[in-house]
């Protein structure tokens, strides 16, 4: 359309096997026959769109902290260190059993938003919960298996690395964790603090 016009951001570390672009629209004339229908009026049709996107983000981000998860458990096996396995030392045990709580703990609730939403109860702050907090636990594991693979967590021959990158973007899209924080706020209070 006349006034629209986009350019791809390139030079990327997150996100890197996406396309994004940034949009403008410039005196911008949307014709009738491409707006929403009569009963999408105002920003709630929208909204419920964004809801339901971030209820998606709350069961990919799980995938990522799992493959994350799968990676340490391999690396940790193998790698010898001073005659035994990394995984032989309690330290890295306890670091991979709160992996795998906070991936569990992760499911569940995504789980039981599942449920809210099959029977038409599910609430957008009960999203927002899920999104900051899975968002949340998959960023740290991510961070915490690269670290547990010392110099090889740098390497693209590892997934840590890629998923930490790309939950950078993910922790930030479909609304930042501070986004988050206020719809729950607001729904605690009743008060619209942004």
């Amino acid at each position: 359309m006349k006034g629209f016009t986009t350019s791809e951001i390139g030079d990327k570390f997150s996100l890197r096997a996406s396309a994004t672009g940034a949009l403008f629209f410039q005196d911008v004339v949307v014709p009738a026959d491409n707006l929403l229908p009569g009963t999408s009026v105002g920003i709630k049709a929208p909204l419920s769109c964004l809801t339901q996107a971030r209820y998606g983000i709350t069961w990919g981000v799980i995938g990522a902290a799992q493959a994350c998860l799968d990676e340490a458990l391999r690396y940790t096996q193998t790698r010898i260190l001073f005659k035994r396995p990394l995984a032989a030392n309690q330290a890295i045990q306890i670091r991979l059993a709160e992996m795998a709580r906070r991936i569990t703990t992760a499911q569940l609730l995504s789980l039981q938003l599942g449920r809210l939403k099959d029977a038409g109860r599910m609430k957008p702050a009960q999203v927002s919960v899920a999104k900051w907090h899975n968002c949340r636990i998959a960023i740290d594991i991510a961070r915490d298996a690269r670290d547990m693979l010392g110099g090889s967590g740098i390497s693209a021959e590892y997934v840590p690395i890629r998923h930490a990158m790309n939950l950078e973007s993910v922790i930030t899209y479909e609304g930042t964790e501070t986004v988050h924080q206020l719809v729950v706020g607001r729904a605690l209070t009743g008060i619209n603090a942004f």
